[in-house]
């Protein structure tokens, strides 16, 4: 058997994987962020641990038998999170996260720095990136900054504490700003210009290479026997990628969890920074990939039904039974309730509803919330194009890959056929399984097969074309508003 654990931002989940390519079983444990100050985003590292050994506990609970099966384990996780630790392994502060947007300043400082940034990490500096968040630290927190003797990212925490060892992967490591991206290695030019050695950094392997072993007393706790190896793993979207089967050039997927994104496999590094397209590693050798991404997707749905007293379920169902002809009176959303990157690289942008009467009702708005997303997500696949990129259809992964309405709402605003997978909200949980199963020995010809398509939604083509005016619509809301956003209109005289 095979597990595989993804850390979220809002729950870590695992997932159990027979040798035969099953998911005999899931489970999660929640998590809240921390936001002491607008615009920042925390997590404290030891509540990811404790709920990772909750969730195992349930997974062991439920299948007790295959779960000490378990020969192999892989490790996917959010992105970008700054966890520091002393020379001692001890964490100095709360992780920021990738939703943290504080470091705006310091993303303009690092471009002035590194005069070669777009070259070698392929990206802009944007404010979840993780080493804008060391400029801020290093500015604000100094002392923080001179005890820090390494920066693991999220997943690398966990791995921290199940082996010992300080390890990371390209995949992940090219969200930092301080990975050659190209090359898959650490830039020590890139670190330079943040005041950081390579020796503060984790040790490479590719995601689906063994990054180490389970600790044995940390196995026995577990109920596993024998040599436990732990792969190296990846970022969410490149476990995501694996857990779909996204491996080869034009391969795709858009992911509907918190945050949205729209991702397309290529063989060659092909960065775009200057429409605010990430160009990252895949987390096997020899595959890069481009995203999209939107800084809120799914979490503005479970937002938009705090706010009216619903669930998804029930909001998305009021929405499906809209009339057609009232979708064109529906409000425009913006959906950037945390900033935004694809195309703008706003750290600044907010939501905003255009367009109520006395006439929206709840299901309108949770329309425009569904409609708001997705043309956000349009927006980023009109900025992969312009880099040459056009995936050949889109699979459905997180939450909200599970609403069929979503899932043709997105087919006839992107023109381009989606899919979904069973097991498909899985998705990053399964890639990491199955690079534990690759690390372990297995053949990348079983263990990377596609799940099964269960559903596939075609384009509608005058749907579309009305979703094209509304995306007209939507970007001008967005050019009218944006200078409203500048928080130096915002303070008190």
């Amino acid at each position: 058997m095979y597990l595989g654990i993804d850390l979220g931002t809002s729950e870590v989940k695992v997932l159990l994987l027979a040798p035969d390519g099953r998911v005999l079983g899931t489970a999660g444990s929640p998590f809240t962020v921390s936001r002491p100050h607008p615009r920042w985003a925390e997590q404290n590292p030891a509540d990811w641990w404790e709920g990772t050994c909750v969730a195992l506990a349930k997974l062991r609970e439920a299948h007790g038998e295959a779960f000490a099966q378990v020969r192999a384990i892989g490790l996917s996780g959010q992105m970008h999170g700054a966890v520091l630790l002393d020379d001692a392994d001890r964490v100095l502060r709360p992780a920021i996260l990738w939703n943290d947007m504080r470091s705006a300043d310091e993303c303009e400082e690092l471009t002035r720095r590194a005069s070669r940034l777009h070259e070698i990490a392929g990206n802009l500096a944007m404010p979840g990136f993780t080493a804008p968040k060391l400029l801020w630290v290093a500015r604000h927190e100094s002392d923080i900054f001179r005890r820090t003797a390494c920066v693991l990212l999220p997943k690398d925490y966990l791995r921290l504490r199940m082996t010992g060892g300080k390890v990371s992967d390209p995949s992940d490591a090219a969200g930092t700003l301080w990975l050659d991206v190209a090359r898959r290695d650490w830039s020590d030019e890139l670190l330079d210009a943040c005041g950081m050695r390579r020796s503060q950094m984790p040790s490479l392997a590719e995601g689906s290479a063994p990054s180490g072993v389970l600790r044995p007393e940390l196995a026995r706790e577990w109920g596993l026997s024998g040599e436990i190896v732990v792969a190296a793993g990846g970022g969410d979207n490149a476990t995501s990628a694996i857990g779909i089967g996204a491996t080869e050039p034009g391969d795709g997927f858009v992911s509907l969890g918190t945050s949205g994104v729209l991702c397309v496999v290529g063989d060659r590094f092909l960065p775009n920074p200057a429409s605010a397209v990430h160009a990252f590693c895949h987390a096997i050798p020899d595959r890069w990939h481009q995203m999209s991404v939107v800084l809120s997707a799914a979490s503005c749905l479970r937002w938009v039904c705090t706010l009216t007293g619903t669930d998804e379920p029930t909001l998305v169902a009021e929405a499906a039974a809209l009339e057609p002809a009232s979708l064109a009176d529906a409000p425009l959303f913006l959906p950037y309730l945390s900033g935004e990157r694809t195309p703008h690289n706003d750290p600044y942008a907010e939501g905003v509803f255009f367009g109520m009467t006395h006439a929206t009702n709840r299901a309108l708005l949770g329309y425009a919330v569904l409609e708001g997303v997705t043309l956000a997500l349009a927006d980023g696949l009109d900025a992969l194009a312009t880099a040459g990129t056009t995936p050949n259809a889109l699979s459905l992964l997180g939450g909200g890959a599970r609403s069929a309405y979503w899932a043709q709402l997105l087919a006839d605003a992107l023109a381009t056929p989606t899919r979904q997978h069973g097991g498909g909200e899985t998705g990053a949980a399964l890639g990491a399984a199955r690079l534990g199963w690759l690390a372990a020995g297995g053949d990348p010809g079983v263990v990377l097969a596609k799940p099964p398509i269960v559903a596939e939604f075609a384009p509608n083509p005058r749907r579309h074309d009305e979703l094209r005016a509304r995306l007209l619509a939507y970007r001008e809301l967005y050019r009218h508003v944006r200078p409203l956003f500048d928080p130096s209109r915002k303070r008190l005289a």
